[in-house]
């Protein structure tokens, strides 16, 4: 059924209040109060109503056309057939009573005899077919009453006489007979124009059913293929056409014009559709608005990073320079006051003089580690494939007096190629190494293992030492810098080993934990990728 389109505006469900940032749009059709499924079941009922009726139609006219076409079958037919068949046997009893008179033969009573049988069967069927019909009835009544008058006068007394006896002259060509057949006759063919009439009277009823027939099943058909081309207009102006605007506005944004307002038209539940979408939208629209606002923001604040990070250069350049310089010329000078004047100072300024040189060579190792997490991503070769067997052999080759003087054992399982900074990997397994060395257990000699298993697209590393050490609570305190579990006198190192371990491993897209259920040493967990990470850039570098 055709919707309509133009219908009063809704109020809004709670659900749109929660959410939508400004007022509903009207379509350029208007608003309809029907939802869709309200006006389908509209539709449906009415089209179900039309066919019931045109069904009721249909059945009466069957049953109209069933009772002519049985009237003119069942009975005006029959009961035609059936009168000439009586007027047959009434003329052949005639017959054979009129030669048997002339000539005093038997075998010309055959057709009498014959005609009285005929004539009971006709009359029997006569009787069931006249039946309700009181002219029909009366009709036959009077034909079966001169029929039974001219056999007693006439037909019977002839029929009586036996085979050769003469018939008199008188009964023979008695006028009275022939007057009685004449009347008989007359019955008999008024009887057969009654039924005559009756028969045409339902022959065009039966015309007139066809005719009947014929324009109500063209009336059906036109009202079915109205109500279909009526169930096509109204979905297609109903449902399909707001359909289609709708998906146009849609895409429309979805294309990138979110200032594009999506409009509301068709029925209640498509309007409601589009408002929600409507409210999506400017929602979109102002986390956009939000989100350009953040960006510009962010970049603000990159561009800040990255004059930060180039005064951060300057700095380290000064740092590796300038205030190492100063550091040398005090522990210098401070060697040569000892030297020089060793014979003028007492103990207690010998030991004064040892306190400011290991200040200042503490110092200037302090920087040096400083410089070197630093530079962790931010002073990097390109990635490239690198062999961890090698980086692995390089860097016992640069521990091996330490490695070699602890009785240290080292074993490993065949390293992959990753793709990552050489120079980083190799000092991340150089500082787990001398991390191992250094917190040994002091009644045995350290024994290091470094095994790995791929985990989806991860290498996983497990690094193993039988030293002191670390207690759960301290797994995850390990990583900051400078944070030491020791005293300086009872292990030496500034506390930045595993703070740069940490850093190396996550630049490169890794992880590193302690594994705290190990027990008998430590476990150091960390992955890396099969495949290179995406590139950093200055900022990311700088954050991490």
């Amino acid at each position: 059924m055709p919707v309509p389109e133009q219908a009063a505006e809704p109020r809004p469900t709670a659900g749109e209040a929660a959410y939508s940032t400004g007022p509903a749009r009207s379509g350029p059709l208007g608003q309809g109060r029907w939802s869709t499924r309200q006006w389908l079941t509209a539709g449906v009922s009415a089209a179900l109503v039309v066919l019931v009726v045109l069904s009721g139609l249909a059945v009466a006219f069957f049953r109209h056309s069933a009772a002519v076409s049985n009237q003119l079958v069942d009975r005006s037919s029959p009961a035609l057939i059936q009168a000439v068949r009586l007027e047959a046997a009434l003329v052949n009893q005639e017959t054979g009573t009129r030669g048997y008179a002339l000539t005093g033969q038997a075998e010309f009573l055959e057709p009498y005899t014959q005609g009285l049988s005929q004539q009971a069967a006709a009359t029997t069927a006569l009787h069931a077919l006249t039946t309700g019909d009181r002219t029909d009835a009366a009709d036959l009544d009077l034909v079966l009453a001169r029929a039974a008058r001219w056999q007693r006068d006439t037909a019977r007394p002839i029929a009586a006489r036996p085979p050769g006896t003469p018939v008199p002259s008188g009964l023979a060509g008695a006028e009275q007979g022939k007057a009685e057949f004449d009347s008989l006759r007359a019955a008999l063919t008024t009887q057969q124009t009654h039924l005559q009439q009756a028969r045409n009277a339902s022959r065009a009823d039966l015309t007139t059913a066809r005719r009947l027939r014929n324009w109500l099943f063209s009336t059906i058909a036109a009202v079915i293929i109205a109500l279909a081309v009526l169930v096509f207009v109204g979905l297609r102006r109903g449902v399909n056409a707001p359909l289609e605007r709708l998906t146009a506005q849609v895409r429309t944004v979805a294309g990138g014009d979110f200032t594009h307002p999506i409009t509301a038209s068709g029925p209640a539940d498509l309007r409601r559709l589009a408002q929600d979408v409507e409210a999506m939208r400017e929602r979109l629209a102002h986390e956009l608005a939000t989100s350009q606002t953040a960006r510009d923001a962010v970049d603000a604040y990159a561009a800040d990073l990255a004059r930060s990070n180039a005064e951060l250069e300057q700095f380290a350049y000064v740092a590796s320079h300038d205030l190492q310089e100063p550091l040398r010329k005090v522990a210098s000078f401070c060697q040569l006051l000892q030297r020089r004047y060793a014979a003028q100072l007492d103990e207690r300024a010998d030991q004064y003089i040892s306190y400011a040189v290991d200040g200042a060579n503490r110092m200037q190792t302090l920087i040096n580690d400083l410089l070197a997490f630093s530079r962790v991503g931010r002073v990097h070769d390109q990635y490239a494939p690198v062999d961890l067997e090698q980086v692995w052999d390089q860097t016992l080759d640069a521990l091996s007096v330490s490695t070699t003087e602890t009785g240290t054992e080292l074993r490993h399982d065949p390293l992959p190629q990753v793709s990552g900074d050489r120079t980083q990997l190799g000092l991340l397994l150089q500082n787990l190494i001398s991390n191992a060395v250094k917190f040994r257990a002091p009644d045995r000699a350290p024994r290091i293992r470094l095994t790995v298993e791929p985990d989806g697209a991860m290498w996983r590393f497990a690094f193993t030492d039988n030293g002191i050490g670390i207690d759960p609570e301290f797994a995850d305190r390990v990583f900051i810098i400078f944070q030491r579990l020791h005293t300086r006198d009872a292990y030496p190192g500034n506390g930045i080993g595993l703070a740069m371990c940490k850093k190396i491993v996550e630049f490169h897209g890794g992880t590193i934990t302690v594994d705290p259920h190990h027990t008998d040493g430590t476990r150091i967990l960390f992955t890396l990728p099969q495949t290179p990470p995406p590139p950093h850039t200055p900022a990311q570098a700088e954050e991490s």
